[in-house]
Parts: structure tokens; sequence; C-alpha cells
């Protein structure tokens, strides 16, 4: 989860949910620190199990499913990273420190957002993963800070590529390796279509050959027929003699 996005998150792990239980009860502000496992697949994580950079969010909804998860949607808010973090009653407790981004200069952030703009714009139309809608709603974001991030969380990446992502503390950077990221996605996409277009072609001459050696087999079976038949003219001759 990047900041300045609202995401749905599904929580199973028992841990996870009595900490949100915590951050939901009386008096607490709903904040919580999102950080990804470095292996996906372990469902009791120690400390040393966690990626030391998150992104700190406010929980907007809380539903609990009929099997036990919660679903919850969050809205991300800072990157920080975790200074220390402890297990306190079943639960992880962190102190963090909030990322405090460089800002850019008017100019710089305008050309810079309107370059990543332009090859998003190609990514959606080319690779059709994103609905075209998003780069509307997105053309009136004027912080290149939020405009990366909202990017970022649109494409398929890779957990070590997104944390990559979120561990970068300048807009320059990111925008940088988004617009790669992108222009790699959009190269990947032509040749996709080069190759289908190939194996379509292909197959296409394929089966005309196919149906022409079908026709040519017909044909040749047809005056196989006709030699092997019996000349009526000649026993009509034979039977007047």
């Amino acid at each position: 989860v990047y900041p300045h996005g609202v995401q749905p998150l599904f929580i199973g792990t028992e841990k996870s949910i009595r900490a949100l239980e915590q951050a939901q009860g009386e008096g607490a502000d709903k904040r919580i620190l999102l950080v990804a496992k470095l292996d996906p697949a372990n469902n009791d994580p120690l400390s040393t199990d966690l990626y030391q950079f998150g992104t700190t969010a406010t929980i907007l909804q809380l539903i609990r499913l009929p099997d036990k998860t919660v679903k919850i949607l969050v809205e991300g808010e800072s990157r920080a990273i975790v200074s220390a973090l402890t297990e306190q009653d079943g639960i992880f407790v962190a102190n963090v420190e909030l990322v405090e981004e460089e800002p850019l200069g008017h100019a710089e952030g305008e050309a810079l957002s309107q370059s990543l703009m332009a090859v998003f714009g190609r990514y959606v139309q080319l690779s059709k993963k994103v609905p075209k809608e998003v780069v509307t709603s997105l053309a009136g974001v004027d912080d290149p800070s939020r405009l990366v991030d909202t990017i970022a969380s649109q494409l398929k990446l890779k957990l070590s590529e997104k944390q990559a992502i979120l561990e970068m503390k300048t807009v320059r950077d990111r925008i940088d390796r988004v617009s790669k990221l992108l222009t790699a996605e959009i190269e990947l996409t032509g040749v996709e279509k080069k190759l289908r277009g190939r194996v379509k072609k292909q197959m296409e001459r394929s089966q005309r050959e196919y149906y022409l050696n079908e026709q040519m087999k017909a044909i040749q079976k047809e005056l196989g027929d006709l030699e092997e038949a019996p000349n009526e003219i000649e026993e009509l001759q034979l039977r007047l003699k």
C-alpha cells in the first residue's frame, strides 16, 4: 500500500486481526502501520520476518467475514521507517520515523508529471490492463508524489519491486523508476502483439495449405476413379460386333 491510495485488504492472521481490533477500539485513532512480510507465505512472522519500511494508514472500514478473516479499507498516509518493533500482548507495536520528502520545484514537478502521464497513457492504451477511466481521474492530480504512487499502485509488480518503489525517498527517483517500468511493459506488449500477429498468419497459412491439399487429394481421387471406370463406348462397340 502506497501513500495517498485507498485500498481493500484481507487479513487472516490472528496477530494482525488483534492489532486491527485494538486500533479500532474506543479512543483509538484508527491509525496503523502496514509493512510487508519478507515471505508472503509465512502466516506467523516474527519481527525479523518483516520489511523495516512501510506505510502509515488510517482504517476507513472494517468488516468481519464468515470465515473469520477481516476485510479492511485503508487509506495510505506516509512512508515510514521502523525504528523499533516489539511484540506486546500478542500484537506488534512499532516506533516509526516518518519520511519527509524533498519537494520538487514547480517547473520540474510539472515536467516530470507530464512525462509520466504520457508514458502511463500509452501503457493503458496498449496493455488494456488498467481502465481508461484511471487516466481521466489522474488528469487533475497536480502533486507529483501522489501521482506516481497512484500509478505505481495500478501496476502488477513483484513484491520486491513494489517494496523498492516504496522505499525510494525522493519523488524524482520514483518517477524515473515507474517510467522505466512502464516503458518496459509497453515494449513487451508490442513484442507480444507482433508474436500473436505472426502466429495468427502462420495458422491461417497452415489452414489454407491444409485446405488446398485436401482439395488436391479430392481432385486426384476423382481423376483416378475416372481412369479406372469402364469405357461405355468401347463396351457398346464390342457388343455390336
